[in-house]
């Protein structure tokens, strides 16, 4: 809460905070403290506002006429209500459905390790692996060393036909493909070309965060300009998608969002433009015949708006 409100309070935006119930009473204290010290160099009090209840947050939802954005912070269920219960533009992510491909050319070494960090670093969080896929020529190589550091982790593995060939795993559903497990469960599916690996990807994906293991380059340029994420890796763990390991400090949310910001939003992402034209007396009607023509430079000179 603290993070979320400098950023606001940085970019020049009012806020309304919600915090879980279980740190009501640690909320109460620091917005208290954030406002009044906000106050004390001359921000009005009613910058900030901290929602205590549900009833608030359904009020809130129904002003679109006032609020110009919600960010939602927690569970699938949570996200979901909020974007088809508001008229509110929402920006943010519902779900976290990360894919790592592991190429032709992949070093085994790598990608177990690669794997086994996005999947087990940390695994209640929208960054961490779900699905592995794994190209035919690699699988025979690869699968069988990911299945002992994986199983050692305590990851429950799931996977297609052809995976279960290979190695000792249950039947993945349609469903696995589509599903956040956010949990030490993974489901693995074996691909016969780079294209099936990106057709995949774009079809269960989320558009938050899918890897690339490859020693191949080219491989490697189509899928980064052909997977449709807000953060596409080549070599490294999907647990870097991240506005701190991105440089820019705290964050308000990763947005899967087309539209404004998208991946992790940092102070950059709160803002907006607004083009200030300065003039005098000038209309477009003498720039119509022909005879002046637009041109655009770089002023150098010092001016004051008043």
């Amino acid at each position: 809460m603290v993070q979320i409100a400098t950023l606001c309070l940085k970019s020049g935006n009012c806020v309304l905070l919600k915090g879980g119930s279980e740190a009501r009473e640690t909320n109460k204290i620091l917005s208290e403290i954030i406002i009044s010290a906000a106050v004390d160099v001359g921000i009005p009090e009613y910058w900030a506002y901290l929602l205590e209840s549900r009833e608030d947050v359904g009020v809130m939802l129904k002003q679109d006429s006032l609020i110009d954005l919600i960010i939602p912070r927690g569970s699938n269920e949570f996200v979901r209500y909020i974007m088809e219960h508001s008229n509110i533009p929402v920006l943010g992510h519902a779900d976290g459905i990360c894919h790592c491909y592991l190429d032709a050319s992949c070093d085994t070494e790598m990608a177990v390790k690669i794997v086994v960090d996005a999947k087990t670093q940390y695994v209640a969080v929208c960054n961490a692996l779900e699905t592995l896929l794994v190209h035919e020529t690699s699988a025979p190589r690869v699968l069988p060393e990911l299945y002992r550091a994986l199983t050692a982790k305590n990851v429950e593995l799931v996977g297609c036909p052809r995976t279960r060939a290979i190695i000792p795993v249950a039947e993945a559903s349609e469903a696995d493909w589509t599903t956040e497990y956010l949990d030490y469960k993974l489901s693995i599916k074996i691909v016969s070309t780079l294209e099936e690996a990106i057709d995949h990807i774009n079809t269960y994906g989320s558009g938050h965060t899918d890897c690339i293991v490859t020693a191949d380059k080219d491989n490697t340029a189509r899928f980064l300009a052909y997977v449709d994420s807000g953060n596409v890796f080549w070599n490294c763990s999907t647990r870097f998608s991240d506005g701190f390991r991105y440089g820019f400090g705290a964050e308000v949310g990763i947005s899967t969002n087309k539209i404004h910001a998208r991946g992790p939003v940092g102070l950059e992402g709160l803002v907006i433009y607004k083009y200030k034209l300065l003039g005098k007396g000038h209309i477009v009607a003498d720039y119509a015949g022909g005879g002046r023509s637009f041109t655009h430079k770089k002023l150098a000179k010092e001016f004051d708006i008043g």
